[in-house]
């Protein structure tokens, strides 16, 4: 019997972990948006694993599971927790808290979705497709010689290496420009465009593909081609240039349409799965009576009981951090209550949308939004706190339960991925914890470099999830909320969601999902732009990663955004200590405009030829 928890595979999954986890989390914080890591962490181990005499499919999976799992976490810590920095509750990042924060949520996800396991997998049998696809790259490696898998590793290497050089160029020396803009006016309304000028992100659109880089870009278009030239005729606009007015436009009115749109959505996604969500628990509830005896060793889950235990403790330091901002137990108590019941409810909604169109086109975004809306509505009812503390208390209630959301959609994944190759799902859920566990240990001290070096929130680091999750926290708190913008989104999704359906009534291959359009109506049009030009070269080359294993595109791609994420919080580390660290050789206007386009051009048309191949 093939091993699959070996010493070599426990600690190459550790520091994967930690890599891949920094990495998603500089790209959420820089992009709003990260993406599954399943497949690079599946072809990074194993061109690594090849280097040892022995090594197998299982302990490569073992790898892949827990690796992808501290990735996923990194998306739930990045998309709240610096929340509590912007609205002023926290001074710097507190580790321990993110810490504690991040491994309760991890671990909870990682929990909750143990009694999921059969009943999506084994009973409903759902496609979880990017499960289906790294066992092909689990499968296709393994089968092939040692001479390829090296080529792959290499090809993820140079990539990663190109990457890493642009961000040094861009960010650390300025020497060309990071992004290019500009607006005009027509009758006193303003249509803007403008396109970040990084490898990440065109990798970033080539890996979720054409259909969600189409309806991002779509989305951002609604905000930028209709509602701001609409806003700017009917009220004006204020900035010492167009550009930077259709930006100021956006930022106070218009992204607001997005969140709208995403509670809509988020609620939208828990109607939509209500029914199945509750078949598959009830199958998941019918398991628990078998005894171990009924249940081959290799088929068996972590045992129910524990995991139950295990719920009950992980809600012992999440009552202390409520505790610590309302100062009542019973408050505390309740508050942790509400946020199980938010967390299993989210995760099991994520595991199955996992199974259905992959864990990157999971609603966690707009399910923690609807939680700490409807969290900050409950607070201000029926609890005595003042507005920074309740906000706080909403974005904690958030955070946990965007980590196991995020969470519960990946492990399902890999726990299909392990079906297929014939793993053992104990073992899974161990190395899932250990990835949890690894990757929280870790984002502290990243968010820490990241926030000191370039300032969460700034142009460098603009965390559009987190000043999201700010802004409807606050606003619910100071009666400031731009609700007729929020009234008005939620009309918009309510449109989108019945396009979809008629779309799905007459059998369309093109769907229109709420929350792919509603996240590019919330994010600036500099990143959904190059989003949409990266899911494009995805769809001319021919070649995604969910059709085949053999994908160089995938590969090309993963290793840009490695290695540019990689790069920022290497350049990160000085400027801890030193704001001035790195000189600036900035070329002068317009060629640094130049340099910069015909940078991302050799990187597009090089992308578009390896894919092709």
């Amino acid at each position: 019997m093939k091993q699959e928890i070996t010493i070599k595979a426990f600690f190459l999954s550790i520091i994967l972990s930690i890599v891949l986890s920094s990495a998603m989390a500089y790209l959420g914080l820089y992009a709003g948006m990260t993406i599954s890591a399943s497949i690079p962490a599946a072809i990074m181990s194993m061109g690594i694993l090849k280097l040892f005499r022995e090594s197998n499919i299982l302990e490569n999976n073992i790898v892949q599971t827990a690796a992808s799992a501290g990735e996923s976490l990194a998306a739930g810590v990045i998309f709240t927790i610096p929340a509590l920095l912007l609205i002023g509750y926290w001074d710097t990042i507190d580790y321990w808290e993110v810490t504690k924060i991040a491994m309760a949520g991890g671990v909870l996800g990682a929990l909750f979705t143990v009694p999921l396991r059969r009943a999506l997998i084994l009973k409903a049998n759902l496609r979880f497709p990017e499960g289906v696809a790294t066992a092909a790259v689990l499968k296709t490696g393994h089968e092939s010689d040692a001479k390829k898998s090296s080529e792959s590793l290499k090809l993820i290497g140079l990539s990663a290496l190109i990457g890493g050089i642009v961000k040094l160029g861009e960010l650390a020396f300025g020497i060309w420009s990071s992004a290019v803009g500009g607006a005009v006016a027509i009758r006193g309304a303003i249509f803007g465009m403008g396109a970040s000028l990084s490898p990440s992100l065109i990798s970033v659109g080539y890996i979720v593909g054409r259909n969600i880089g189409i309806l991002a870009f779509s989305g951002g278009l609604i905000s930028w081609a209709v509602a701001i030239p609409i806003y700017s005729y009917l009220y004006g606009f204020e900035g010492e240039s167009l550009f930077e007015g259709a930006n100021i436009i956006w930022n106070a009115k218009i992204r607001y349409l997005g969140v709208g749109a995403m509670v809509v959505g988020g609620i939208w996604s828990v109607i939509q799965l209500a029914k199945p969500l509750v078949e598959s628990i009830q199958l998941s509830l019918k398991t628990l009576g078998e005894s171990g005896n009924d249940i081959p060793l290799e088929e068996r889950d972590l045992p129910v009981n524990y995991v139950f235990m295990a719920i009950l403790l992980m809600l012992i330091p999440i009552s202390f951090t409520y505790f610590d901002i309302i100062s009542s137990w019973t408050s505390a108590i309740t508050l942790s209550i509400i946020m199980c019941v938010f967390g299993f409810l989210f995760s099991a909604v994520a595991a199955y949308m996992a199974g259905v169109v992959g864990s990157s086109n999971n609603p966690i975004s707009g399910v923690t939004i609807a939680t700490i809306l409807f969290s900050s509505l409950l607070i201000i009812t029926f609890f005595d706190v003042d507005s920074s503390k309740g906000a706080a208390a909403a974005i904690l209630i958030g955070a946990v339960v965007c980590c196991a959301a995020a969470i519960g959609g990946d492990n399902l994944q890999d726990l299909k991925t392990g079906n297929i190759v014939g793993a053992t799902p104990w073992k899974q859920q161990v190395m899932q914890l250990v990835g949890v566990i690894s990757s929280a240990l870790t984002l502290g001290i990243v968010l820490t470099l990241l926030h000191e070096a370039y300032g969460i929130g700034s142009s460098d680091l603009p965390a559009p999830q987190a000043v999201l999750m700010t802004s409807v926290a606050n606003g619910v708190f100071s009666g400031n909320l731009e609700w007729g913008m929020i009234y008005a989104g939620a009309v918009l999704g309510v449109l989108i969601i019945m396009l979809d359906q008629y779309q799905l009534k007459r059998g369309a291959e093109f769907r229109v999902p709420i929350l792919a359009v509603a996240i590019g109506i919330y994010l600036p049009i500099e990143l959904t732009l190059p989003i949409f030009v990266g899911g494009m070269l995805n769809h001319f080359a021919g070649k995604t990663a969910s059709e085949t294993g053999k994908n160089n595109g995938l590969l090309l791609a993963s290793g840009l955004i490695t290695g540019e994420a990689l790069m920022a919080i290497f350049i990160a580390i000085p400027l801890f200590y030193d704001k001035n660290f790195w000189p600036e050789y900035a070329l002068p206007t317009p060629y640094n405009d130049i340099v910069a386009l015909a940078l991302i051009s050799a990187i597009v048309v090089g992308l578009f030829r390896v894919a092709k191949k």
